[in-house]
């Protein structure tokens, strides 16, 4: 539900444009706030849930999400939505990073494959088929009223699933009531996050280069954070624990899942407007056009969740180059078939990318949370996810300036800068490859060691 909501509003902006009447800045703030407060949120949300309790926190969340949404509904004016969205995506932040601590509290780590998986599959089903749910709605409600149950639908599912976490969700002590949650520390982070995501989520609205100086601005801060977690974590539990990254199972599944992100999310990004603004596609085709890669991705995250305790990182090596092969594929099929049939093209490489995408996400997270203790598997989880909303910031910051820089100097060569965009999503998921080998590589000495030591 969560992260549905970071796709499905994209089919619904020129509806919302329309019956708002939103400039472009106000219609960019609709897209790009969710993204800022999500993020923001993560970590500080992890942290809380691992002292605090991750049920009480979780339920918390679905509650504030269920009735932000209710409210974006209701916008009757463009500053009422921006808010609304806003709280939404903080709302959001809130309940990610339970969702990752409660499995890690819940199961054993050779069990928690199997729910890692359906948790990919999820992310998976719900950022591809976001366009082809919002195309589907305002098909058949209309585009006046169409955009609205965008953000009605959340209700009855957010009211389910508060009803079924009461129910399902057991009372699990977790941290200690008297522990400091690190205020310091959260505001630098977050003010680091900010400072970092903003000028990547307004690249297109915010013209003047200054927003640029933001960045180094970030860098400074989160600087400050490291040094001040330092420092506290020596006589208190810090927000975030700085000795993770000394573990390279997280540390590089940290990086391979922040490249992955910045790339895979990209390609709905792109591939939505080549087909709807080059192709003519209406909304519900486009849905229809990217949906291959969701039923790749759902089947192969399910069973990737089963096998991941046997193959280990390979088993992410092998998915990330099924998806950049897909990706070219895809590229190959625009090609071999220009105009209205390129959809139709490329739906088989779009499948197989799915199907790697599978075998990376919910592998990868398993993975990459092995070795992180129950007590701090909240925020851990935030962190892995806070990287992963910075990678798709990023992402679509620099293949969507790729795409338009390309579009301009051609002169609305749709098909031509889609395919130069695609190449780039391609580069990105090499270089979270790059990071899976590496990882390989590296586990090897150690397995090698394991196996030949004497046996007492």
């Amino acid at each position: 539900m969560t992260l549905l909501d970071v796709s499905i509003v994209n089919t619904a902006l020129p509806s919302i444009r329309d019956q708002l009447h939103l400039g472009s800045g106000e219609l960019q703030w609709v897209l790009s706030g969710y993204a800022l407060t999500f993020g923001l949120l993560l970590v500080p949300a992890g942290r809380f849930g691992d002292a605090r309790g991750r049920r009480d926190v979780f339920i918390a969340g679905v509650v504030a999400f269920t009735l932000a949404s209710a409210f974006c509904g209701f916008a009757p004016n463009a500053l009422w939505l921006i808010i609304a969205r806003l709280v939404q995506g903080a709302a959001a932040g809130v309940v990610n990073p339970q969702v990752s601590g409660l499995i890690q509290q819940l199961f054993e780590p050779r069990e928690r494959g199997r729910p890692f998986g359906l948790l990919g599959a999820t992310i998976g089903v719900s950022t591809a088929i976001g366009p082809l749910l919002g195309g589907l709605l305002i098909a058949l409600i209309g585009p006046e009223q169409g955009w609205r149950w965008i953000f009605f639908i959340n209700v009855p599912i957010g009211a389910a699933a508060v009803v079924l976490a009461r129910r399902w969700i057991p009372v699990l002590a977790t941290g200690r009531r008297g522990e400091s949650l690190d205020p310091v520390g959260v505001v630098l982070l977050g003010t680091g996050v900010v400072l970092l995501l903003l000028p990547l989520v307004q690249e297109r609205s915010w013209q003047s280069g200054a927003k640029w100086l933001l960045i180094p601005a970030a860098a400074i801060v989160l600087a400050a954070f490291v040094a001040w977690e330092r420092r506290f974590g020596r006589t208190n539990t810090a927000v975030i624990d700085l000795s993770l990254f000394r573990v390279r199972s997280y540390a590089l599944g940290a990086l391979i899942a922040m490249f992955y992100f910045a790339g895979f999310t990209t390609i709905f990004f792109i591939y939505t407007l080549y087909l709807q603004a080059g192709l003519g596609y209406s909304a519900l085709e486009a849905g229809i056009a990217i949906t291959p890669f969701a039923v790749g991705s759902a089947a192969s995250s399910a069973i990737g969740g089963r096998i991941v305790a046997r193959f280990g990182r390979p088993l992410v090596v092998v998915g990330l180059v099924t998806v950049a092969v897909g990706l070219i594929l895809t590229d190959l099929a625009v090609r071999a078939v220009p105009g209205s049939g390129a959809g139709w093209a490329a739906a088989l490489p779009l499948l197989l990318a799915g199907v790697g995408s599978g075998l990376v996400i919910s592998p990868n997270q398993a993975l990459t949370l092995s070795e992180v203790p129950v007590r701090r598997a909240g925020s851990a989880g935030a962190v892995l996810q806070t990287g992963q909303r910075i990678g798709t910031a990023v992402g679509i910051a620099a293949v969507g300036a790729l795409f338009f820089a390309q579009l301009a100097s051609t002169r609305g060569d749709w098909a031509t800068s889609f395919r130069a965009a695609l190449w780039l999503t391609v580069a990105l998921v090499v270089v979270a490859l790059a990071a899976a080998v590496a990882e390989v590589i590296a586990a090897r000495p150690a397995a090698t060691e394991g196996a030949g030591a004497p046996q007492p």
